[in-house]
């Protein structure tokens, strides 16, 4: 008999959701892998309206409705740094956020949260898979040409620097081309899918998050040191 691993993704931005939602879902996957016994895992996208939310509203709100529509047993919820860590987030968002969740009903509310905290932008993780991103724009130049040879997580605007990319990548194309050319919208979902977690486990962020979702399972008692 399989245990079930039922779960919620909340993203701060539309956006985000498209990468991550594959990220998050791949990783949860992987981990439960090598957690005892057969487990399967699923992942549901919490949507609602977050305006006049503050951010430990938005999640109180994906907290309740993931338990209430979808019995969830893990939440997901994910805001980039905006910095070039992650300390203040945490200190200002992540840890207030859940210490409110602990006061909250157990009957009402899921309590198990992993945060989700890209170092800059959720964008830095796209370029983890340099190849990968420049084969899905189209753009054959060195990483160095295109400035993406260094750390992502020390590209202090890497949404900008993506676009620059496509931007370059349509300088080479015919006018009539060019107007139906590639804008990195389309990008998100399609490297969320693509993109080897290997790459990401390059990225440090990357490496809390998912070592913060082992010590969870760890802590409901599905995944146990080997």
């Amino acid at each position: 008999m399989s245990n079930f691993i039922l779960s919620g993704l909340y993203t701060e931005g539309n956006t985000d959701v498209r990468f991550l939602s594959s990220v998050v879902e791949r990783t949860l996957f992987e981990i439960a892998y090598y957690c005892t016994g057969d487990i399967e895992t699923k992942l549901e996208i919490l949507e609602f309206s977050k305006t006049g939310l503050s951010f430990n509203d938005q999640v109180l709100e994906a907290s309740k409705l993931g338990h209430e529509k979808y019995g969830i047993l893990l939440l997901f919820i994910h805001t980039d740094s905006d910095d070039e860590n992650d300390i203040q987030v945490f200190q200002s968002k992540i840890s207030p956020a859940l210490d409110l969740l602990s006061q909250q009903n157990k009957d009402k509310y899921c309590k198990n949260l992993v945060a989700i905290v890209p170092i800059q932008m959720t964008e830095s993780w796209m370029i983890a898979d340099r190849e990968l991103l420049k084969d899905e724009i189209g753009i054959n130049k060195t990483d160095a040409e295109l400035g993406i040879h260094l750390n992502p997580e020390s590209i202090k605007n890497p949404k900008f620097l993506i676009e620059d990319i496509i931007r370059l990548s349509k300088e080479d194309l015919t006018k009539r081309r060019r107007n139906k050319g590639l804008e990195i919208s389309d990008l998100y979902q399609i490297i969320g899918q693509k993109i080897e977690l290997s790459q990401l486990d390059n990225i440090p962020s990357y490496v809390k998050f998912k070592n913060s979702l082992i010590s969870k399972l760890m802590e409901l008692n599905f995944y146990h040191k080997k």
